[in-house]
C-alpha cells in the first residue's frame, strides 16, 4: 500500500513552480517544506494547509535539500498526487475550431520537458500528447517551467501513432519538423487547427511519423549547428503559430 502511494506521489520544487501548483490545484500537496525566508509569499499556502491539516515543515536549507533530493529546490518543496493524462477523445469533446497540440516523440530530458511546458503556457497551448504523463510531473520539470505546467492537458493515446491518427481523424493537420527537409518555417501557412509533433533531439520523429505526417516545416538559420535543442526549437514554431492565428 505504501508502495503504491509513493508511486502516485512526485515532489516539486521552486518558488514559482509551487506558487501556481498551489493556485491551481491545493487538493493535490500532501506535504511541503519550506525554508524560513520564503514563508511570507507563501502565506495563504501556509493557512490553507493548516485549515485543512497538510502536514508542512519549516525547515533549514540542509534538511530542505535532503526532503527535496536537489539543491535547487528555490526555498519550497511539495509532495503531490501526480495527475494522470486524458484520453485523446475526450480532448477532441472539448476542443475548439482553433486548436494546436503538441506532440512529443520519445522527448524525455525533463529540462527540455520543462522548457517546453513554458513556452506552451506562454502561447496558450494547452494540449501535450506524450505517452508517459508521469514524465510532466517530475520536480525538474516543472521546476523548469516556472509555473508552466499549470496550464498544459497531458493527452495519451493507445500508442504514439494511434494518437496522432486520431487527431487526423477529427480534421486536425499532422506537422512536423526537420533540421533538414520541409518548407521553410516562416514561408509556411501554419494550419489553425494542427498537431505539432517534435522528437528528441539526436534522431529527431521517426521515421514511421515523418512520413505519416501532412505537412513538414524547417527552421532555417546559418547551419553553424545542427539543429535547435528542443525545447527552443518548440518555441520557435509555437511563436510563429501564434503569430499567424492568433496575434
Amino acid at each position: 500500500m505504501i508502495r503504491r502511494q509513493r508511486a502516485e506521489e512526485t515532489r516539486v520544487y521552486g518558488e514559482n513552480a509551487c506558487k501556481a501548483l498551489f493556485q491551481s490545484r491545493p487538493e493535490c500537496i500532501v506535504r511541503a517544506w519550506f525554508i524560513q525566508s520564503v514563508t511570507p509569499r507563501f502565506k495563504e499556502a501556509l493557512r490553507w494547509m493548516a485549515a485543512n491539516r497538510k502536514a508542512y515543515h519549516v525547515v533549514d536549507d540542509a534538511e530542505l535539500a535532503k526532503a527535496s533530493g536537489t539543491e535547487h529546490h528555490g526555498g519550497v518543496c511539495f509532495i503531490i498526487k501526480k495527475r494522470s493524462g486524458i484520453s485523446v477523445q475526450s480532448w477532441l469533446n472539448k476542443a475548439g475550431e482553433e486548436d494546436c497540440v503538441l506532440a512529443l516523440e520519445d522527448v524525455g530530458n525533463p529540462h527540455n520537458l520543462g522548457g517546453i511546458m513554458r513556452s506552451c503556457a506562454h502561447f496558450g497551448v494547452k494540449g501535450l500528447l506524450i505517452q508517459d504523463a508521469s514524465l510532466l510531473e517530475s520536480g525538474a520539470a516543472v521546476r523548469t517551467a516556472e509555473g508552466g505546467a499549470e496550464h498544459v492537458v497531458a493527452i495519451s493515446g493507445e500508442t504514439f501513432g494511434d494518437g496522432l491518427e486520431a487527431f487526423r481523424k477529427a480534421g486536425y493537420t499532422i506537422v512536423t519538423t526537420s533540421s533538414h527537409q520541409g518548407t521553410p518555417l516562416y514561408k509556411a501557412e501554419l494550419p489553425k487547427k494542427m498537431v505539432l509533433v517534435l522528437g528528441q533531439e539526436r534522431d529527431g520523429v521517426s521515421d514511421t511519423t515523418f512520413e505519416n505526417a501532412d505537412m513538414s516545416v524547417a527552421i532555417e538559420g546559418t547551419g553553424n549547428v545542427e539543429s535547435l535543442n528542443v525545447s527552443v526549437a518548440t518555441g520557435v514554431l509555437l511563436g510563429e503559430w501564434w503569430r499567424q492565428n492568433k496575434a
